[in-house]
């Protein structure tokens, strides 16, 4: 009897030839590098180097998130990837009535120019790649990570990395938008503007799906909905005046890596293939660059459990191999004691050992794409394929991401199949070692890191300090500079920088862009 993966597709026990009958490897395969990418973007893959071994953090404050990036640098990590809280991805200084309680928790407070500065005092800005995980108010802070570069003597040019920027899966998925989708593609689409004349080597999107996998999303449904955003964002692009091959090329990708290792392996060649015939095809682009999905992973933690958690350290293990398998280009492995609290020092170097041991003690990296020709691997693509093509045929049935994102199509397909994985789960048709097969009666002690409560009296603190000591005529000025580039069709990124530099807040920003453009409102209609 077959068993279902996760996105509830057959698993055979057995595979064979019959499986693949009209099966033709040179246009579903080709080669490595080479369209339409289902083996991997680039020919060599990581038998020249490895994947980016990139770790994300940041908690509490500037200083305390610099010290913990300068203790991954000394211990391997070769790019750096930062979490901010709640506050900053909702466009709040850490004064604001709606941020009590919550600065510092979820990553580190970013107020003004100020904080980046600290956040990244000692670490040469042209010899390190920097992912931001940072959606409604990304313009705000990678203008704010290039004023600091600036002050090192770093030219714009030299800059690498990514901003997550990808905030319709914020409508789908996570909750942290701030603007309506309008104005929030609106200025999606000036940030690819603005980098591909000033900062050209920075990735402006990093589209993912990450999250929707975290809210209970099977990886079929992820694909289709972080593919159908791609979709929406070139569209957007395009439709401002873009060349598709002028931006496309720096777009990038975010996903989940999940347990069950063969159905992920199989999405991410689906998702390359289905990308890159999209970008052929349906939009014309001819750089083969724009072509290419190139993605970054994390690891699942909406897979960790908080009993017996070092178990968490084998989970990890397995879907870190998923995604090496999957031809990932940078890869986040999760701390063990994540659905605790913050990682500590400890179980944070321990993730990146994990990524180490793969590339440096295993023979996959050996050889591009080891599953090529597997049976059921290249079954399972085709049907991940087929099962997300699917999805996506509904969302342009009702008129593309943004539409269907208004009728709430993919949050409610989620949310069912977040519902279905709960009833497994609670049955115990689904089963989680340690929680409900192979439980403990006592669980082993364990001392979670702590976010010190102070941080946020510091913070309101550093605020006022910088308040009093800016030249609040030259803010007024610049900010309304900003709203009248807003209300307009000018790049609102230029002014913005000038807000910025003069030490407007993250708040002062994002509040005079709600005055213009207003505020999110969900609909509950689908």
């Amino acid at each position: 009897m077959a068993r279902e993966s996760e996105s509830g597709l057959p698993i055979e026990p057995v595979y064979g030839p019959a499986d693949l009958t009209g099966w033709d490897p040179a246009a579903r395969l080709g080669e490595p590098g080479a369209y339409p990418y289902t083996r991997g973007v680039y020919p060599t893959m990581y038998t020249g180097r490895p994947w980016t071994m990139r770790q994300y953090a940041g908690f509490g404050t500037a200083a305390e998130s610099n010290a913990r990036y300068r203790q991954l640098i000394a211990h391997g990590t070769t790019g750096l990837s930062v979490a901010f809280d709640l506050p900053t991805q909702m466009g709040h200084d850490s004064d604001a009535p709606l941020a009590h309680g919550e600065v510092g928790k979820v990553g580190v407070a970013i107020d003004s120019v100020e904080d980046m500065r600290v956040l990244f005092d000692g670490i040469p800005l042209d010899q390190v790649s920097t992912s931001m995980t940072i959606n409604a108010p990304a313009a705000l802070l990678l203008l704010l990570y290039q004023l600091v570069a600036e002050e090192q003597g770093v030219p714009a040019d030299r800059l690498t990395g990514t901003i997550q920027n990808d905030v319709l899966k914020e409508y789908i998925a996570r909750g942290t938008y701030i603007f309506p989708p309008g104005p929030s593609l609106r200025l999606t689409a000036d940030i690819f503007k603005y980098c591909s004349a000033e900062i050209p080597k920075w990735n402006t999107i990093s589209i993912s799906g990450y999250h929707m996998a975290e809210a209970g999303a099977s990886p079929a449904q992820e694909i289709a909905f972080t593919l159908a955003d791609g979709i929406e964002y070139v569209r957007t692009a395009v439709a401002a005046g873009m060349d598709v091959d002028d931006f496309a090329p720096r777009l990038s990708f975010f996903f989940v890596a999940r347990t069950t290792l063969l159905e992920e392996v199989a999405k991410f060649r689906a998702a390359r293939r289905i990308w890159a015939r999209v970008m052929k095809e349906d939009f014309g682009a001819r750089d083969p660059k724009s072509w290419m999905l190139r993605f970054h992973t994390q690891t699942a933690g909406v897979q960790l459990t908080a009993q017996q958690p070092q178990v968490n350290l084998v989970r990890v293990a397995v879907q870190a191999l998923g995604a090496v398998l999957g031809g990932t280009q940078s890869l986040h492995t999760n701390s063990f004691d994540e659905a605790i609290a913050l990682p500590t020092e400890k179980s944070a170097r321990l993730a990146l050992r994990t990524q180490q041991v793969l590339a440096y003690e295993t023979d996959v990296p050996a050889t591009v794409d080891p599953f090529a020709g597997s049976y059921a691997v290249e079954r399972l693509t085709d049907d991940v394929e087929a099962a997300a093509l699917d999805l996506m045929r509904k969302v342009e049935d009702l008129g593309g991401a943004e539409a269907a994102i208004e009728r709430g199509f993919q949050k409610a397909e989620i949310e069912r199949n977040a519902y279905r994985i709960a009833q497994e789960t609670d049955s115990g048709e689904r089963v989680v070692v340690g929680v409900n097969r192979f439980r403990l009666d006592e669980e082993e002690p364990y001392e979670p890191l702590r976010v010190d409560p102070a941080i946020e009296a510091r913070q309101t603190e550093r605020l006022a300090a910088l308040r009093a000591g800016r030249d609040r005529s030259a803010v007024e000025s610049a900010l309304a500079a900003l709203k009248k580039a807003a209300q307009g069709e000018e790049n609102v990124l230029y002014p913005m920088k000038e807000a910025l530099r003069e030490r407007a807040t993250v708040g002062d920003v994002c509040g005079a862009l709600r005055e213009v453009w207003g505020s999110y409102v969900p609909s509950e209609a689908f």
